[in-house]
């Protein structure tokens, strides 16, 4: 996997100028507000609302999806949990050591993250699955300030086109000068990494767009990456 050079001037030591999760009730995106009341009328033994990121601030890995699912994050309040999506990641995770534990898809399975963290580049379940451009752009302030929140932070994991884009405006890089690719690794700031892989959706891997193997050399090379940049930190579960 062949490293990019560092197109932007990001300073990933900055800190956070503002807070990196939204509010339970955040108000910002009319359609998604509108959709989430209707679930917590359909479905009130559900979270409904913003996903908090999962995972240690002192993680050196984040990992950004696209959108809470309705029926599994949305249910769960927990990235990636109660859907196919998330059995291949934390499955995958916990053999690349970047968890422990036992992933059972439910909040309070007792699972760790270790040196990583979890998030999305829009934080509510959208109608469809399907998030407005909009709604990302909303939403992207978000996934800035939780770039800026994490001091150790070394390597992103994009997972799907969405997710690399919406990483790369929050950073500061233009697309063109870190296109999308499965299994590319971007430069993107000065010590940091920018890791692309296909979404793990059922679809993705039902199809043979996505394969095991292909996700695991993603995270091989991000293990590789992070293995000559210091010691995996110890575990953790602190929701940001």
């Amino acid at each position: 996997m062949r490293r990019a050079a560092n197109p932007s001037g990001f300073a990933i030591d900055a800190r956070a100028a503002a807070p990196p999760e939204p509010a339970r009730d955040c108000p910002l995106c009319p359609r998604l507000v509108t959709y989430r009341s209707e679930n917590a009328a359909a479905f009130p033994a559900y979270f409904n609302g913003p996903a908090p990121s999962f995972g240690p601030l002192t993680a050196r890995l984040l990992i950004v999806g696209l959108a809470p699912g309705l029926h599994g994050a949305n249910r769960t309040g927990r990235p990636f949990t109660g859907d196919y999506a998330g059995d291949l990641l934390y499955s995958t995770l916990l053999k690349f050591g970047f968890a422990t534990g036992e992933y059972a898809a439910s909040s309070d399975d007792g699972l760790s993250l270790v040196d990583a963290m979890i998030t999305n580049a829009v934080r509510c379940a959208p109608p469809g699955n399907k998030p407005t451009p909009a709604e990302i752009t909303t939403c992207r302030s978000f996934l800035r300030e939780r770039i800026l929140s994490l001091p150790r932070l070394e390597a992103i994991v994009c997972l799907g086109r969405i997710a690399h884009e919406s990483a790369l405006a929050a950073l500061g890089v233009k697309s063109k000068a870190a296109p999308f690719a499965h299994g590319a690794e971007h430069g993107v700031a000065p010590g940091l990494s920018l890791f692309d892989s296909y979404h793990c959706s059922r679809y993705n891997t039902n199809t043979g767009r996505l394969t095991e193997a292909m996700f695991d050399e993603v995270f091989s090379a991000v293990k590789e990456r992070l293995s000559t940049g210091g010691r995996i930190s110890e575990s953790g579960d602190e929701r940001a």
